[in-house]
């Protein structure tokens, strides 16, 4: 039995101390290809993102260059968008078709020809077109990028690649009209599509050295989902247009508009139903059914329409309101972007020590209160009241996006990576045009409302009324009107503006109140999301 004992004892304690004593297990090592590649695709999706704020901010000048009208104008945006927000969805399966490194590569060099072509473009046509295939190929950036993090990085890393996406999906609005600006104060219009030309070349590089050349699988065209993929480009389209153009066309006062809705409620209608019961859909939506990607498509939603809205609503406002040119506008909202960058690399390590869903919850508390610290404008309204709003936007959205999309998308399995990366990204950027367009009506009325009890209030039977009458008349007539009838009819003119401005001013207040509630809804979205297993023990380890 001694001997025995012997024979056992060591063997078994052995075996005790190795397990007790083994190390934990350690994160997996990502190599530096593979960092490359996503570095090199987050660049093109900010590229992307910033493409749609930087034109936006210069879209004046842009027109008086082209000969192209106010309304006609804004088509320059519109084709970018419809093109993008088509694309994002078709990615993942055009990724398979032609594989990613092609796919990829292809769209990012053509993003840079038609952004140099952009700037050469001599009329609206030419322009509308060019722009559209400017956003065809930009919109392919943003989801591959996505892709690549959710699929090349291990969990425990895929927070650091998500906040490098982060980086395009808030920092590159926020900083897109300071760049636009600047550019078109300072170089040029043709300056905004140039700038695309270095960093992009970048990219290409890093993305041709990193991305791995495997076969492509063209016989995947003729099994496509090809009811879907129309029914899903008809329908997208026309509902982009729709919200683009809808508040310019009186909405349904429309037939064009009113067209236009019900082919978008027809072919969505019909995409869903083709999504839901074919055997290979382009887009898998049960992934809708998931609770944390449910949730999280819901906030991201709402994102996107606080986060377009905003960069929307800011310049209108110190345009219409301050009298602001585009390069002083871009430099009151560079505030809302250059915090990011100094937060958003910290917040991987934060997910690692706090749950993420609390960053989530805090960050879009922060991103309504900033909207909220905004409902109390006045006249003297500027810069200097809008810094610590714009900041503490940007600390919200720093914080809300990267764990957002990292709880979105946790355990999201390889073969649904691409649709995944569709719907969340697709949703943000509808998000935004469902944003811009419900803020750009809700502003015009509000300031019809303000505007006619303000008129009601400003009467002749008013003693204050008279005197400030009085006084506007008499400034006229001392600086050189020497008819007194000219004189009174400029001092009407200048309280009708007056009464405009205020106006406007209570009515921009209304729609940062509206913001901030429709973030207070995401916020309750972002509690609702459950902590993914990989995070139980408090982060990405």
């Amino acid at each position: 039995m001694t001997a025995l004992r012997a024979a056992l004892g060591p063997t078994d304690n052995t075996s005790e101390v190795r397990t007790s004593t083994a190390a934990p297990p350690t994160a997996p090592s990502v190599s530096a290809k593979t960092w490359i590649a996503v570095l090199g695709a987050t660049l093109g999706a900010f590229m992307a993102v910033l493409n749609i704020q930087i034109v936006n901010a210069s879209l004046a000048d842009i027109q008086g260059a082209i000969g192209a009208g106010i309304d006609d104008g804004g088509w320059i945006s519109t084709s970018y968008l419809i093109a993008e927000i088509v694309v994002i969805p078709l990615s993942g399966w055009l990724a398979q078709v032609f594989s990613i490194r092609v796919y990829l590569l292809t769209n990012a060099v053509l993003f840079l020809a038609f952004s140099a072509a952009c700037a050469l473009a001599q009329d609206l046509p030419q322009m509308i077109a060019i722009r559209a295939l400017q956003g065809f190929s930009g919109g392919v950036l943003i989801p591959m990028a996505f892709t690549l993090i959710i699929t090349l990085l291990p969990k425990a890393k895929q927070p650091i690649g998500l906040a490098l996406f982060a980086l395009s999906a808030t920092f590159a609005p926020a900083i897109g009209p300071t760049i636009g600006g600047y550019l078109t104060e300072n170089w040029g219009w043709q300056y905004i599509f140039y700038v695309n030309l270095a960093p992009g070349a970048l990219m290409a590089g890093m993305l041709y050295v990193s991305l791995e050349a495997k076969p492509m699988k063209l016989h995947l065209l003729r099994e496509g989902d090809w009811p879907g993929i129309i029914t899903m480009a008809i329908g997208l389209a026309a509902l982009q247009t729709v919200l683009e153009e809808g508040n310019k066309d009186d909405w349904f006062g429309s037939p064009f508009i009113v067209r236009l809705s019900v082919i978008a409620a027809v072919a969505l209608m019909l995409f869903l139903a083709i999504e839901l019961t074919t055997r290979k859909p382009l887009l898998n939506l049960r992934l809708l059914f998931r609770r944390n990607f449910g949730f999280g498509i819901l906030a991201n939603f709402l994102l996107g329409v606080a986060l377009y809205g905003s960069v929307f609503i800011l310049p209108q406002y110190l345009s219409r309101v301050q009298g602001y040119n585009a390069e002083q506008i871009g430099m009151v909202l560079a505030w809302t972007g250059l915090p990011q960058l100094a937060l958003i690399p910290l917040v991987p390590r934060l997910m690692q020590r706090l749950d993420p869903r609390i960053l989530i919850a805090v960050g879009f508390a922060l991103f309504a209160a900033s909207n909220f610290m905004n409902i109390y404008m006045t006249a003297d309204y500027a810069t200097d009241q809008l810094f610590w709003p714009n900041v503490v936007r940007a600390i919200g959205q720093a914080l809300a996006m990267t764990p957002l999309s990292a709880v979105a998308t946790a355990g999201i399995e390889a073969e649904n990576a691409g649709s995944a990366s569709g719907l969340f990204n697709m949703m943000r950027n509808l998000g935004g045009a469902v944003g811009i367009a419900l803020l750009q009506t809700f502003l015009t009325k509000r300031e019809q409302y303000h505007s006619n009890v303000l008129t009601q209030s400003v009467s002749l039977l008013e003693p204050a009324t008279r005197n400030r009458l009085d006084q506007l008349t008499h400034y006229f007539m001392s600086h050189g009107i020497a008819n007194p009838a000219d004189a009174l009819n400029r001092a009407y003119v200048a309280i009708g503006h007056v009464v405009q401005k205020q106006a406007f001013i209570l009515a921009f207040s209304d729609t940062f109140y509206l913001l901030g509630a429709g973030l207070i809804v995401a916020l309750i979205a972002g509690l609702l999301l459950k902590k993914p297993d990989h995070m139980q023990s408090g982060g990405a380890h």
